[in-house]
């Protein structure tokens, strides 16, 4: 295989600015065709983005013989599904996080890629960004020392269309997202958590819904523990006044501690022996080129991407346990 041509599954809002665009900004990296149920939609997709090809039916990508490799961006609902039909057409997978709508849809995803000899890769994007490298290696040149906690505070007000009970937004619905706001974010935090730590081996928490505008959980507490013996701790709320919005981490060592946010590119704050120093580093203008491109250049045999479907499913592992899902 010299190029990896590419069919999109679900070109929705997460492909417009963050991932379509950059699969054409890749070497050896071409988007043959892409997949909307609305037709009228996918064909105004394709038109805008310079793509051949687009279809309202799945099954015409992944019987493409001319495709090598799908990119699932649909809903978590599906993704297992479509995982799995991709990786039996003999397809390379990179599949929307969070991974699945569950641990145990992770699995079999990672199973039937397996038995079918394709990769799997999940749009875990923060791995490869500059902004969070920067990060990982300020741990790993011991800045602040030996790490002793993490703590993640996420404090955000209810969205405007949460309140509509006749067209709730479907990451507030655990049919389709597999719980709430909580997966669909927190699973970034726990995955970049994996790449710079390692593996978390235990967690535990309590969810609650406190404002009862939608079904899934409104609110979130955890406890966690990583491999390497540092503990974490979490909160996530969803019904804050926006006065009191909040994204931060904190990383505690023995030296110091790094601050940072995970969904804005604001300044990383180190402070060591009481001085504080500050680094911007922004976002490139596609988030998902970087990773992308890591994922082309495996699939052609030419590096190894950090962000596979092993390390995927664990993110969803540790929700699904402080979720008391598994």
């Amino acid at each position: 295989m010299k190029r990896v041509n590419w069919g999109i599954i679900g070109v929705g809002d997460v492909t417009e600015k963050k991932s379509g665009p950059a699969f054409n900004r890749v070497e050896n990296s071409e988007i043959l065709m892409v997949m909307r149920r609305d037709l009228a939609k996918a064909k105004d997709y394709a038109e805008r983005h310079s793509i051949p090809n687009y279809t309202n039916i799945a099954d015409n990508i992944l019987n493409n013989p001319d495709i090598n490799a799908v990119y699932i961006a649909t809903p978590p609902s599906t993704h297992a599904e479509y995982t799995i039909k991709a990786a039996n057409a003999k397809k390379h997978v990179y599949v929307e996080k969070p991974m699945a709508s569950s641990f145990n849809e992770c699995k079999q995803m990672i199973e039937a890629c397996n038995a079918n000899g394709v990769k799997l890769f999940v749009a875990y994007y923060r791995r490869e960004l500059d902004y969070f490298k920067k990060i990982k290696e300020l741990i790993d040149n011991d800045v602040i020392g030996k790490v002793k906690t993490v703590d993640v505070k996420i404090l955000f007000p209810p969205q405007k269309d949460d309140f509509d009970k006749t067209n709730l937004p479907w990451r507030v619905n655990p049919k389709i997202a597999g719980a709430g706001y909580f997966y669909d974010l927190a699973s970034h935090q726990f995955d970049l958590l994996d790449y710079i730590f390692g593996p978390i081996k235990s967690a535990t928490g309590n969810s609650t819904n406190q404002l009862k505008l939608y079904d899934a959980e409104d609110i979130v507490t955890a406890s966690y523990l990583f491999d390497s013996n540092i503990i974490g701790s979490g909160t996530w709320c969803f019904t804050m006044n926006e006065k009191d919005k909040l994204d931060r981490t904190e990383i505690i060592g023995e030296k110091g501690k790094i601050i940072f946010s995970f969904f804005e590119p604001t300044p990383i704050e180190i402070i060591t022996n009481g001085n504080l120093e500050t680094v911007s580093i922004e976002y490139p203008q596609y988030v998902q080129q970087p990773l992308i491109n890591s994922i082309v250049k495996d699939i052609l045999g030419d590096g190894e991407s950090v962000s596979t479907g092993n390390s995927g499913a664990r993110a969803n592992w540790v929700m699904d346990k402080i979720l008391k899902k598994v």
